[in-house]
């Protein structure tokens, strides 16, 4: 028992080292390909990023590294992929239609709107340690990252239908996993498809209507097709680990996660691009961090709480059907039966026979 939760424990970890390091990776690499080199098809970019990650996992499952399960529920799926892709192309419009400071505060959102989505439908119970490091991570991330508020009514309804989306898209990856049995490989095998597809056919008018640009009629130099394609390699690893992250903790966890990585690419863009940087920023980042360490205990506390509630209800169990004469029986122990009102009455045990014969003199 103690070997299987630390192994779980360690892919945990993994998990979360995994999300880290790729979302970094490809945030650092589409800020080039977008920023340096000037391709802004956004939209477009990530359909291409799912289609590379649905052959990989093709070729993955082709070669036996994972088993595809059949999966009854094909209308569940393809309502959970077409929602990650619609999830996903309302953020990109929320950048597009708001100021970075309202897009920001719009992914500040989602926490709080999860938490509510998760109690009032769900019934999950967030503990008020719990609730208040949550509540100073998002303090935090909104001083260092939210610089101006600049409000129109487009905006802000795309905004409401982003975290919506995005929300319940994050609450079903992990409530389909724990429900069908389904692997993280295994849902997004089959969910890649439905979303690739979304993507790749809104994704050429989304990215024309905030660019003013035909992504078709770009110039495609050989230096821009070379990150595009390392963009989609990275994106195999991003897609896998954001599963994984979400199977394994949950979608509050995986924002938890999120906010991180903010913090860090803010921490890597001003030692490693000289980005500007101010106080503000460093005293965001840390009340940020401080707020993420209490989430991590919380969790771990919580965790040693379920493990040792678990550990004494099968304790109770074990005891319960050691007093109980069926039980005990069934596990080959005598046990007396209530004697008559002549105490006569004798239990033996035929074990050649396997039954209960009572033998009265």
């Amino acid at each position: 028992m103690a070997e299987s939760s630390g192994r779980c424990e360690l892919g945990t970890v993994g998990a979360l080292c995994l999300s880290v390091i790729s979302s970094v990776a490809i945030v650092i690499c589409n800020k080039a390909l977008i920023s340096t080199l000037g391709f802004t098809f956004a939209t477009t970019l990530t359909s291409w990023h799912l289609i590379v990650t649905f052959c990989s996992l093709h070729v993955a499952q082709w070669i036996h590294l994972f088993e595809n399960k059949p999966f009854d529920s094909r209308t569940v799926i393809m309502g959970f992929g077409v929602l990650n892709g619609i999830s996903i192309g309302l953020l990109n419009l929320c950048l597009g239609f708001n100021s970075v400071g309202f897009y920001q505060m719009s992914k500040l959102a989602i926490i709080p709107c999860t938490v509510f989505l998760e109690t009032f439908f769900f019934g999950k119970q967030f503990s008020q340690r719990i609730q208040l490091s949550l509540m100073t991570l998002l303090v935090g991330v909104g001083i260092a990252t939210v610089t101006d508020l600049q409000l129109n009514v487009l905006g802000s309804i795309v905004a409401i239908l982003a975290v919506m989306t995005t929300c319940v898209a994050q609450i079903m990856t992990n409530k389909i996993q724990k429900h069908f049995k389904l692997s993280s490989t295994q849902l997004l095998y089959q969910s890649c498809p439905y979303q690739a597809v979304t993507l790749f056919i809104i994704g050429p008018f989304l990215d024309a209507a905030l660019t003013k640009k035909n992504v078709f009629a770009f110039d495609y130099t050989s230096y821009i097709l070379m990150f595009i394609l390392l963009s989609c390699m990275i994106s195999v690893s991003v897609n896998f680990s954001t599963f994984l992250v979400i199977g394994k903790t949950s979608a509050v966890t995986y924002q938890v996660l999120g906010h991180l990585k903010t913090c860090l690419i803010l921490g890597l863009g001003y030692l490693v691009l000289n980005n500007p940087f101010s106080w503000r920023n460093v005293c965001g980042i840390l009340i940020a961090l401080s707020g993420m360490g209490l989430y991590s205990y919380a969790c771990i506390l919580e965790s040693q709480q379920k493990a040792q509630d678990n550990t004494a209800t099968s304790l109770q169990v074990k005891e319960s059907g050691m007093s109980d004469p069926l039980l005990a029986a069934e596990n080959g122990a005598a046990v007396m039966l209530p004697e008559d009102d002549n105490n006569t009455s004798e239990l033996l045990w035929d074990k050649s026979a396997d039954r209960h014969d009572l033998k009265k003199p």
